[in-house]
């Protein structure tokens, strides 16, 4: 669909979900990419780390494509970049920061030469086609989290990309009420708003309570080696952290590849520039417990990252019993479990553990109720289109804004295809939609045969069976058969044998042409093969047939 003299919105994901941010804005003749992000894998996609959001849609109008608008350098918004810009063939827009951080992803893909990055001052403004754009900086917890605001010759649209407010944000200076005001009082017709806090009735808070709570806490573990944890792309919050090493007379000691890489950035954009030195991670053990303070990436649990090398004493840096370990984040979901893993071994080994539920040492920086309602107050959008969430999420946000006040409402999920203007919000229809996930070096469909035949072999298992038959289908050999995944560590040998002997009666029980048949012979060797380990596991196994005649 090529859009007409029209304003159309469509995500192709992170409506639906909270993650893999891609949205298409679609105007006379022309479409204007917003992110383009990526999610992390569940144990839904066995093997697998890196899920996008299937293109297909654009990419089958790539000539009607003019950009990438990139709002902010979180992973869910730039992390499929390297894997799709070459492709696009399209110029990437972004502020100093993030432009930085995706250029880094370039090299490192060995793309840089060819995809075309714009480095956009903060605060400015940019044209494409039909489309003007204009950076409004709004606090989030990462520097340089922005808003577009998106004018086009059927209205304006407020796209806010992640946002919050904040009083004392540390770095950056966000827009003020009365700048966002004044873009309110020229007219909004679309309000595209992050949703994925809605139902917190409380603000998000201040990155300025969250230093003084630092400050607090980490004062008042005098004499105690402490490390803290927190998301690396956090610019304040290593702010922060540097501030509380100073204060608490501690070093400072970076671990992870991650924090090295967004310290270097920043420093490069002009942030982080009374950052304490830091000392080696070999150098950092010989200091007394109470002059060292780390900063260590995997407060999600991640397993190859920082935190859980130090938990389980493969990491340069050692706990022991008295120390502590300060998680300045929140725990995305789905990775409780894995967070929880660290801190029960942390606690066996006598190491304190302090969360936000016991300290003042994180805030969100996704916007609650009170302040997704300062912002409708001060915007007056003419509709709310409520994106970055699940569908929970979504639908509650829209039911907020009808409440406040907004006119009309829209709740959407990816591949819905939306006319804003005129006469809108309206779907229009469905697209084509989906996710791909990165399986080694490929990227594949997530709903592809690949994807579910490995589920089956995670959840049932893999029997093999080799054998040899003649030419009239008469077993002349022995039934080899072998067995992965199956709950039979005992029983195995008597499975196997009662298989064999399942399959030799079987062959000799098939008549007429079927005796000849190669597919039905080895159909029938499946089928017996996996009744046999129903029989003895109650699992239906994955059964692979070798079949040989001679």
């Amino acid at each position: 669909m090529t859009p007409a003299k029209e304003l159309l919105f469509l995500a192709l994901g992170g409506s639906g979900e909270i993650g893999m941010n891609v949205n298409l804005y679609g105007c006379d003749g022309k479409w204007l990419m917003v992110d383009l992000g990526m999610t992390f894998a569940d144990p839904h996609y066995p093997g697998v780390d890196l899920v996008f959001a299937d293109l297909e849609f654009i990419e089958e109008r790539l000539d009607d494509l003019i950009g990438v608008v990139l709002t902010h350098a979180h992973e869910d918004h730039i992390g499929a970049v390297p894997y799709f810009a070459q492709e696009l063939g399209v110029p990437l827009y972004a502020t100093p920061f993030t432009a930085r951080l995706v250029n880094e992803k370039l090299v490192e893909a060995r793309i840089a030469k060819s995809v075309k990055l714009h480095t956009i001052p903060n605060d400015s403004s940019l044209s494409l086609g039909p489309f003007g754009i204009r950076y409004v900086p709004l606090a989030h917890s990462i520097a340089e989290g922005n808003a577009l605001v998106i004018d086009t010759p059927y209205g304006r649209i407020f796209h806010t990309g992640d946002w919050k407010l904040d009083d004392a944000p540390l770095i950056g200076v966000p827009a003020t009420q009365a700048e966002l005001t004044a873009i309110g009082d020229e007219g909004v017709l679309a309000l595209v708003c992050d949703s994925t806090n809605v139902f917190n009735p409380e603000a998000s808070g201040s990155e300025g309570a969250v230093r003084d709570g630092l400050m607090e806490t980490v004062g008042a573990l005098e004499g105690r080696r402490v490390v803290v944890t927190t998301f690396a792309s956090n610019v304040a919050r290593l702010q922060t952290l540097g501030q509380v090493a100073e204060a608490t007379g501690r070093q400072l000691c970076v671990a992870g590849r991650s924090l090295d890489r967004i310290i270097r950035v920043a420093q490069a954009s002009g942030y982080l520039q009374d950052f304490p030195e830091t000392v080696d991670m070999d150098d950092a053990m010989d200091l007394p417990p109470g002059e060292l303070l780390v900063l260590a990436t995997g407060g999600q649990g991640e397993e190859r990252a920082a935190l859980a090398r130090i938990t389980s004493d493969k990491h340069p840096i050692k706990l022991e019993k008295g120390d502590a370990v300060v998680f300045s984040s929140r725990q995305i979901p789905g990775n409780e479990l894995a967070i929880g893993r660290i801190q029960n071994t942390l606690a066996e080994k006598g190491v304190q553990i302090i969360t936000d539920r016991q300290s003042m040492i994180h805030v969100s920086g996704h916007p609650g109720r009170p302040e997704l309602a300062a912002l409708y107050s001060w915007l007056k959008p003419e509709m709310l289109v409520p994106v970055h969430g699940e569908m929970r999420h979504m639908a509650e946000q829209a039911r907020l804004g009808a409440s406040e006040g907004i006119p009309r409402t829209i709740v959407q999920k990816n591949g819905d295809l939306v006319r804003l203007a005129p006469g809108g919000p309206r779907k229009l229809q469905t697209v084509r939609n989906g996710r791909l996930v990165l399986d080694g070096d490929i990227l594949t469909p997530a709903d592809g045969e690949t994807m579910a035949s490995r589920r089956k072999l995670a959840e049932n298992g893999l029997v093999t069976a080799a054998l040899a038959v003649s030419p009239d289908g008469k077993l002349v050999s022995g039934v080899e058969i072998a067995a992965i995944g199956l709950p039979l560590e005992e029983d195995m040998p008597e499975y196997i044998a009662e298989a064999q002997d399942d399959v030799a009666k079987a062959l000799l029980a098939l008549k007429g042409d079927k005796r000849r048949d190669r597919a039905a012979i080895a159909e029938l060797v499946r089928l017996t093969v996996r009744r046999a380990a129903q029989r003895w596991s109650g699992k239906k196994p994955v059964v692979q047939v070798m079949l040989r005649e001679r």
